[in-house]
């Protein structure tokens, strides 16, 4: 009797499955935009092409980042306030970067002291509008990314790496943005253009601070603390990728949907797979073959932030699995591969994941689910 009802039960509990599986894969063919992506590969070139003729790739992560984020930040509108703004997105970024490679050589507690300030931060910001809110989001992630960065520069003998030398470079990535839209409204004879990504919000109204939202900041910023005290106290084999896992997969709102939370999980865990595989490729080489083998791989997370930009509301998952792929290929390239370094990275994908999910279970007993879109997120 058991037995049946189990089999009878099984088909229904699969079908659910599958069903879950098609909406957090589902594609919306709609909110593909490859002239977008080809831009940004255009402009990612020139960063990548100068460090390249410098010798200084340690620096291109910096730049794309800025350049990156400089065009989500982008507020559309006449030059003077498109320039006006993202200049001043781009100075706050550039004290970020100083701040992660400041800290990132320092003892792994003010590590965590100063990344649970700035997610607090970022969490609180939500008070100042939606817009605003997304920047700083757009921050702290870049925060924990730099971090990790510092982190593999500090353990990498052969790689030197300046602090000042850092925000340069992403303030130039920044100012490669601005000398851009300058050149289009020139072409467009000087008329006012819309946010380059029409997609994210531009309402920059002030909102109340409720308890369930400052709450929900509080958590983020514990649990985003928390992985940084897990990678760096411990000191783990490449454990800097758990804090960069739950940064990403760590919903950013209390606001934000199950499944665009799902599909965030599903994306960090396919992006570090990737990465992962893909770090394998120069593991054993030395030489001309090792470099090239590296120069390659540049080129290909480059090309991997390219599809993360065009296809951003093709579908979520792939999305952020895009963006973690070419992020973490960028982070780790400095560092030795083989085996066992993609089973602790895997391991480490899998914990911060992980953290992020419960997260998201303890964010469910502040709110309730609600039914925003992907589109209203960063």
């Amino acid at each position: 009797m058991t037995s049946a009802t189990a089999d009878q039960g099984q088909p229904v509990h699969r079908r659910k499955t599958t069903v879950w599986l098609s909406k957090v894969f589902a594609l919306d063919r709609a909110g593909v935009n490859w002239p977008r992506a080809v831009v940004f590969l255009d402009v990612g070139l020139v960063p990548l092409v100068v460090f390249w003729a410098i010798g200084h790739e340690e620096y291109l992560l910096s730049a794309l980042f800025g350049l990156l984020f400089a065009a989500l930040a982008d507020p559309g509108g006449g030059y003077g306030h498109r320039a006006s703004h993202v200049a001043l997105f781009a100075l706050i970024g550039a004290g970020v970067t100083l701040l992660a490679f400041g800290v990132g050589a320092q003892a792994w507690g003010w590590l965590v002291l100063v990344a649970f300030v700035v997610t607090l931060a970022a969490g609180l910001a939500a008070s100042f509008g939606v817009r605003r809110f997304v920047n700083a989001l757009l921050l702290n992630i870049w925060f924990i990314v730099a971090v990790g960065l510092a982190y593999t520069f500090h353990h990498a003998a052969h790689v030197t790496s300046h602090t000042w030398a850092q925000a340069l470079a992403w303030a130039g990535g920044s100012a490669l943005w601005i000398a851009l839209t300058f050149a289009e409204w020139l072409f467009r004879g000087r008329r006012d253009l819309p946010q380059p990504v029409a997609e994210l919000p531009g309402d920059t109204s002030r909102r109340k601070l409720t308890g369930p939202l400052a709450a929900f900041a509080v958590i983020r910023a514990l649990a985003v603390g928390g992985t940084v005290a897990l990678a760096f106290g411990l000191e783990l084999p490449h454990g800097y990728w758990i804090p960069i896992a739950a940064i990403v997969a760590i919903k950013p709102s209390l606001e934000q949907s199950t499944l665009v939370a799902a599909q965030r999980l599903a994306g960090s865990l396919i992006g570090a797979l990737a990465a992962s595989l893909l770090l394998l490729l120069p593991a054993g080489e030395t030489g001309l073959k090792e470099f090239a083998m590296k120069r390659g791989l540049e080129v290909v997370a480059l090309v991997l932030l390219m599809h993360g930009v065009g296809i951003r509301f093709l579908n979520y998952a792939l999305y952020t699995a895009a963006i973690a792929a070419g992020v973490l290929i960028l982070v780790d390239l400095p560092q030795p591969s083989d085996y066992a370094a993609e089973g602790y990275r895997v391991l480490w994908t899998v914990c911060g994941v992980g953290i992020g999910l419960l997260v998201m279970v303890l964010a469910g007993l502040l709110a309730p689910h609600t039914a925003r879109t992907p589109r209203e997120q960063p």
